[in-house]
């Protein structure tokens, strides 16, 4: 498939006058770096589901098996790398004055990718904090010990993502609706359009006027309402969208200096025929 019918010429022509943009970002571009799911794995914890793990409960009642198998996760991801789409986000970003990326993720891929404006709706795997006082530890910062650690408040320390059961931060999810409402044009990118409150953002975005694109391998019950549906990874995907707005808007630029040239030709540079 060719630059040439991936994207729509409305999609390049929006993206080329767009002061905002919002993107939405799940599981799917994740799993393109490699990111396990920790569901099945082998050795201990395929005794255990994540539902048994990842709650306040669970935490409460054994709280060095819970920090246990968040080590496991994060020596994991230590190893996984951004993806092509990631890096291709990263340089959207520097194209718009207000770009906004919302993730569903917390694996700190798309930051290290290069990605400063992230609004992390599940928080941050590497981050932790005081379930006492709410002091915020990054997860070099804590002892190498097997048991869960405590804060100098003598409070303890869990991991800061939004665990089964718990609300999403309200001051992050207020920014991801205020993106989704102002933005020109909004991209969903490998997420199933299913887990509300975020399923919800893309369709605001289409209330606010947007113009709305799905990535994705698959369609999702979103696919029929957007206006433009691109069945491939977001990794391929992605890139070829900074190469074809650089193509269209290269184009574009041309186009403008033939134009002036013209004018200059007929009508003199004051405006009249020389």
């Amino acid at each position: 498939m060719t630059l040439a019918n991936l994207f729509s010429e409305e999609l390049l022509d929006k993206l080329s006058s767009a002061d905002s943009v919002a993107v939405l970002t799940g599981a799917g571009i994740s799993a393109e770096s490699g990111v396990p799911t920790f569901r099945g794995e082998e050795g201990l914890w395929k005794k255990f589901h994540p539902e048994e793990l990842a709650t306040v409960e669970a935490f409460m009642r054994n709280p060095n098996l819970v920090w246990e198998w968040y080590r496991h996760r994060r020596e994991l991801l230590s190893t996984v790398r951004p993806n092509p789409g990631h890096r291709a986000l990263a340089e959207l970003e520097e194209r718009y004055r207000d770009f906004t990326l919302i993730t569903q993720n917390i694996d700190g891929l798309h930051r290290k990718a290069g990605s400063r404006r992230v609004l992390e709706l599940h928080g941050d795997i590497r981050r932790n904090r005081c379930m006492a006082c709410g002091q915020g530890y990054q997860d070099i910062d804590l002892p190498r010990e097997p048991s869960a650690p405590l804060c100098r408040c003598g409070g303890k320390i869990r991991p800061d993502v939004v665990w089964f059961g718990e609300s999403l931060p309200e001051k992050t999810l207020e920014e991801a609706f205020a993106a989704s409402a102002r933005c020109q044009v909004f991209f969903s990118v490998g997420t199933s359009a299913v887990i509300y409150p975020a399923a919800s953002l893309p369709v605001v975005a289409l209330q606010g006027g947007a113009y709305v694109v799905e990535i994705n391998i698959e369609p999702t019950p979103l696919s029929p309402q957007v206006d433009q549906f691109i069945r491939k990874p977001s990794g391929e995907a992605l890139p070829l969208l900074v190469e074809a707005l650089d193509h269209y808007e290269g184009r574009a630029t041309e186009a403008g200096t033939k134009d002036h040239r013209a004018r200059e030709y007929h009508h003199g540079p004051g405006g009249r025929y020389a």
